[in-house]
């Protein structure tokens, strides 16, 4: 699919930093393995000879899968007109990369800043009018949570009240939070997106992606030209992208007779996920029985001792406990590279779990937790609104009956060009953030603490908040000297005697969560 098939800007990727010679330093790790001394670059391409050995070593360790030389190379691209479909799809679908990207709950959503694909007529015109509402809608809910919000927030900073206006931006940003659950995905990002000349790589051999196939494929071919521009061998030895119908998602699905959406199957499976879950957003579905144990003989084989020298007990605290391992309250976070923490790759938990499109864009950030995320057409059914309703919303009745009835157009509106013809791909780029993704995720506990840590945070984005939460009271039930060491990073600073003990600074939550159980933690912005 080229530019033709977008009526909206194309995707853009400026090279902005990257590694010289990439080809040449490539050659040189490889050649490097068998030298006594470090090869250079410089030495690789010097003249003719060398380079005829450069290019078969290049040409031969490709073909071989010895690809770790191509990881040294590193490009950072400055990317623009990439919509939040594509970004949760595939861009942060994977652990090897590194994003800083706009934020939807800090930075207001913009009008006609969204992917609007070549459509005939008079879908294009309710596509467009659907992008309308759904801003219009946006902007009537930043007005009508902004009361709520403010009420909430001077409840939490009574002294702050008497400055209302210095404090009002940050309540604004509150509402704002929430109001962009009825955002389209199709919603441009702005980002820098930075990774290896190996995951471009494999970008380029994946890039015709089930879910976004046109504009992803518009996006990496930017950033294979602009490599290229940079260095014209790098891509020398570079493969075809793998046809869609070549990627075991779209053979999944034809094996079944699925159509491009789920339909009434995508119904019955989304009911009896739902159902699995029980009162949970996340359940606890799987776990390593003898954790606590394992865990134990782990610390103690670092330093050499006995069970009589050190107890189950004791071994889980002194490498959980901030007051014990001060490593736990660094805000640096160093436990990869601790020999004693390392043990706590070990234990792992696997959760079922169901987060919003805007929610779950944010969780899959936390990359070492990796989850088997779905095809979302798959899980579209059509019909009835199928969303997550944040509680300020659905404490709110005004706002409740505005989001439920947007809600209804929105997915009426997605039926509508479905019926008409219009592709899946480009017919659900009109999906509202509060859209549910359902899926399971699993982690060691090494990373999972690192992630419960810092989400249960009263900043965290709310519902991974609820998330960890609720996953961390599953694990306390199951592994309880595990559970009662995981707290948030203001606990782990106060156990840590680490000041100031929130470290938050001017985002402080308000509330000295230091202080409170775990049963009694609960919020509303």
């Amino acid at each position: 699919m080229n530019q033709a098939a977008f009526l909206s800007p194309p995707p853009s990727a400026v090279l902005t930093n990257a590694f010289a010679d990439t080809l040449d330093n490539a050659v040189a790790t490889a050649r490097t393995c068998y030298a006594p001394r470090i090869v250079t670059a410089e030495e690789v391409g010097r003249d003719d000879r060398a380079r005829e050995l450069r290019d078969r070593i290049a040409r031969d360790t490709y073909q071989a899968g010895h690809h770790t030389t191509l990881q040294h190379a590193t490009f950072q691209f400055a990317v623009t007109n990439v919509s939040r479909q594509l970004l949760w799809a595939f861009l942060h679908a994977h652990p090897f990369y590194n994003s800083e990207q706009v934020s939807q709950r800090y930075v207001a959503v913009q009008p006609g800043n969204a992917v609007v694909p070549a459509l005939p007529e008079r879908p294009l015109a309710l596509y467009r009018a659907t992008l309308d509402r759904q801003q219009a809608a946006y902007r009537q809910l930043c007005e009508l949570l902004l009361a709520p919000a403010e009420a909430e927030y001077f409840r939490l900073f009574p002294g702050r009240r008497s400055d209302r206006p210095r404090w009002l931006p940050q309540v604004k940003k509150k509402a704002q939070e929430i109001a962009r659950y009825v955002v389209p995905v199709a919603s441009f990002a702005h980002l820098y997106h930075t990774v290896s000349g190996l995951t471009l790589h494999r970008y380029h051999r994946l890039c015709e992606s089930i879910d976004v196939p046109g504009e992803l494929r518009l996006l990496v071919d930017a950033m294979v030209e602009a490599v290229r521009a940079r260095d014209p061998l790098f891509f020398r030895d570079i493969e075809d992208p793998l046809p869609l119908e070549a990627t075991p998602e779209h053979a999944l699905l034809e094996a079944h007779g699925r159509a491009p959406v789920g339909g009434e199957r995508a119904r019955r499976f989304n009911r009896d996920f739902d159902a699995s879950l029980g009162p949970w957003r996340s359940r606890l579905v799987d776990y390593k029985v003898n954790a606590e144990a394992t865990l134990a003989d782990a610390v103690r084989g670092t330093a050499a001792l006995s069970r009589d020298e050190l107890s189950d007990g004791e071994a889980i605290r002194r490498v959980l406990s901030p007051a014990s391992n001060r490593l736990l309250g660094e805000s640096l976070t160093l436990t990869t590279l601790s020999k004693a923490t390392r043990a706590l790759c070990h234990p792992h938990y696997t959760f079922r779990k169901k987060l919003s499109h805007t929610a779950d864009s944010q969780d899959q950030r936390h990359r070492m937790v990796p989850g088997s995320r779905p095809v979302l057409a798959a899980q579209y059914a059509g019909g009835e609104p199928d969303a997550i309703v944040p509680d300020l919303i659905a404490r709110n009745p005004e706002a409740l009956d505005l989001y439920q009835g947007h809600l209804r157009e929105v997915f009426g509106a997605i039926d509508a060009l479905l019926d008409a013809g219009v592709p899946a791909p480009s017919a659900l780029y009109l999906l509202p953030n509060a859209f549910p993704v359902r899926f399971e995720e699993s982690g060691e506990l090494l990373h999972l603490h690192h992630k419960w840590t810092v989400r249960l945070c009263y900043t965290a984005q709310e519902e991974i908040w609820r998330c960890s939460l609720e996953e961390v009271r599953q694990v306390r039930e199951v592994h309880p000297r595990i559970g009662e060491q995981i707290v948030p990073p203001c606990t782990a600073r106060d156990l840590a005697g680490i000041r100031p003990t929130c470290p938050e600074g001017a985002r402080y939550c308000g509330v000295p969560v230091w202080r409170l159980p775990l049963e009694r933690y609960e919020r509303l912005i």
